[in-house]
């Protein structure tokens, strides 16, 4: 499979984390511009990036579970929404900070579809897919897994949503969609559910 190399993470940003908590908000326009590979890397660092190694085991940027990490981040592209990649589907592997190209077609249209239309979708040059591999959690955790999986995808959606004020990015957490259609549009495995889309782009100038 073809792999692309992101930009190295930025850890020292001009923005304060109270900052960022202050003006954070949904934000659902966004310019008609671009999204370069190093916000890319940024957006998708925040949400499931490694931060350092303990005992033997990657960790990443959210808490987890047992160290679980049941989320699979993929990232939709729309036609013309990116400087470098093509339009498409990726999925975004935390080891090396790389996107594996896993669609070479534009599924845009699809997943506006799929999330009822909503025109968040439709006008984000790109998106975030959260998805979840519950069982990696359920196998260590039968009572509470499923519990244990929502709370991290939502330190991981709120990670995305700073990471993007702090660089003058919008974005809105949009969970009305249809999972089966979401989950088909992508061709997901089928141990894979569909839990979260980040629509997110640059601001625009009047904003």
């Amino acid at each position: 499979m073809t792999r692309i190399e992101l930009p190295d993470p930025e850890t020292d940003g001009t923005t304060s984390v109270e900052r960022a908590i202050a003006t954070r908000a949904s934000r659902r326009t966004f310019a008609q511009t671009p999204v370069g590979t190093a916000d890319v890397g940024q957006v998708l660092w925040a949400m499931q990036g490694v931060t350092h190694e303990r005992d033997g085991i990657e960790m990443r940027a959210v808490p987890s579970a047992g160290a679980t990490y049941p989320l699979v981040a993929f990232l939709e592209v729309a036609p013309d929404g990116s400087e470098r990649l093509e339009a498409g589907l990726y999925r975004y592997e935390p080891t090396d900070h790389t996107l594996e190209v896993t669609l070479e077609t534009a599924v845009h249209d699809d997943l506006t579809s799929a999330a009822l239309g909503q025109e968040v979708v439709r006008d984000a040059p790109a998106t975030i897919v959260m998805a979840a591999e519950y069982d990696r959690t359920r196998t260590q955790y039968p009572d509470h897994g499923d519990r244990y999986v929502h709370m991290e995808a939502g330190h991981a959606a709120e990670n995305v949503h700073l990471v993007c004020e702090s660089r003058d990015l919008n974005t809105c957490p949009v969970g009305a969609f249809s999972d089966a259609d979401v989950a088909d549009v992508l061709d997901l495995p089928g141990r894979l559910d569909p839990l979260y889309l980040l629509p997110f782009g640059h601001r625009r100038a009047e904003e």
